[in-house]
């Protein structure tokens, strides 16, 4: 008994004299299999533990856009859930026409997606006039959405009446995109930052003529129109959104009767050929059916080169004054709905976006150019091509720009919506173009009488 006892002190002490060896030296010794399998053991079960803490959460993520862009969203959400193990996006995806009549819908059932990509302008104004988007302050606050060097200006224009409620997911202009390789067939000199609306026409027409095929796309109001009256030193809605910010309505039948002239002599296609587009990929600019495309917007001509298989170049809107007319604005918003369970989760989703250098070299410029100065940084010396053209376009603009306009009252996306019922009206000759300006006003004003 005694020896024992005497094993066991000896033992003992030898564990304590190399335990507290262990704080003061280098520790070169090779551990055995038997520990190393017992430490590896341990971790495991603590990691298990660890991540079984953190409850399992499904996220609702909704957008718009091309083929492409869903492929690339898809991939960043992997890349996110591979980081992120307790979390699952739910994508919600579908092409331009057709989403805000879904959201509204989810809207009206109190079932918004807890990340939704949002519209700047009419939309994002309308779903916050209504209290359906999540305040996004106090995230920025705390830090769970990190905006460290952004520029006052873009965080402006994610807010509605003072509140912060959608992160740009980047920044973006109007451009127009034309095809070099087309232009030089036909022996025209293509657009160029300095042309004017009488450029815009007769570029298209020699074009026509020269070829037989369209010189340019059909310009749809949505965007134009408020371009075109932008150019003219006034905006589409007055300062306080209550009524049209424009007087005299020889300015929209002047637009309209140049867009129609050009249908009329067939430079332009007709809302007939238009509305059998099935998206940005079957654009006519993309089958080789015009040279000329003036109603996209920056973070679409990397869709646009990929899909027509050629150079595609850009260049402002035409108008002698297209500097007060040009106006940088998110290229869309990352919102929250008011109604998510998961506000948290959802913001450090929009936090991982914003400023993640390996989402970017996963989208390039599709979303905007980023917002955030390191990533934009961190980007810059591994640019594609495509992707330094449309760096260099934007840096342009903020220029030769002018703020974009941001009293976009909540009836504006219904008066909008008005514009592009009258002008395809107009341009199928049903009305004329001083008939269809009277009628806008018309409308206009009993949406905001209403």
């Amino acid at each position: 008994m005694k020896r024992f006892l005497f094993y066991l002190f000896v033992v003992l002490m030898t564990l304590l004299v190399a335990c507290s060896g262990d704080d003061v030296e280098t520790g070169n010794e090779e551990p055995s299999d038997e520990s190393t399998e017992e430490s590896n053991e341990n971790e495991e079960q603590s990691n298990d533990q660890e991540g079984n803490s953190e409850e399992k959460i499904t996220l609702r993520m909704s957008w718009w856009g091309s083929q492409n862009r869903h492929d690339m969203t898809n991939e960043i959400i992997d890349l996110y859930e591979e980081k992120n193990p307790h979390i699952t996006i739910q994508a919600e995806f579908t092409g331009f026409d057709g989403y805000f009549e879904k959201m509204a819908a989810q809207a009206s059932g109190n079932n918004l997606p807890d990340i939704m990509q949002q519209n700047f302008g009419e939309y994002v104004n309308q779903y916050a006039s209504q209290d359906l988007l999540e305040d996004l302050g106090p995230y920025v606050e705390n830090g769970t959405i990190n905006l460290e060097g952004v520029s006052e200006t873009i965080i402006e224009s994610g807010k509605v009446d003072g509140k912060l409620v959608g992160i740009p997911t980047g920044t973006n202009a109007l451009v127009a995109t034309y095809l070099p390789n087309a232009f030089e067939e036909a022996g025209i000199e293509p657009p160029t930052n300095d042309w004017t609306w009488e450029d815009y026409v007769n570029i298209a027409t020699e074009y026509h003529e020269k070829t037989g095929d369209y010189g340019v796309r059909l310009a749809e109001p949505g965007n134009m129109f408020e371009y075109y009256v932008r150019e003219k030193g006034l905006s589409l809605f007055n300062e306080d959104g209550t009524g049209l910010g424009y007087d005299d309505d020889k300015l929209l039948e002047d637009y309209f009767t140049m867009v129609k002239g050009l249908i009329d002599d067939g430079v332009s296609p007709g809302y007939d050929v238009i509305q059998q587009i099935k998206g940005l990929e079957d654009e006519l600019i993309v089958r080789g059916e015009t040279p000329l495309d003036p109603t996209n917007w920056s973070n679409q001509v990397g869709t646009i080169e990929k899909a027509a298989g050629e150079p595609v170049e850009m260049a402002v809107l035409p108008g002698e004054n297209n500097d007060q007319g040009m106006f940088l604005k998110p290229s869309m918003l990352w919102s929250i709905g008011k109604n998510s369970e998961h506000k948290e989760e959802a913001a450090k989703f929009i936090n991982f976006f914003t400023n993640t250098v390996a989402v970017f070299e996963i989208i390039g410029s599709d979303r905007g150019v980023p917002i955030q100065p390191g990533v934009r940084e961190a980007l810059l010396p591994d640019l594609s091509e495509l992707d330094q053209k449309v760096y260099d376009y934007v840096d342009y603009v903020s220029e030769n720009s002018s703020p974009a306009d941001s009293n976009f009252p909540p009836e504006a996306s219904e008066v909008i919506s008005h514009l592009e019922d009258i002008d395809e009206m107009v341009m199928y000759g049903q009305m004329s173009p001083a008939e269809g300006a009277a009628q806008f006003r018309q409308n206009a004003e009993s949406v905001f009488g209403q």
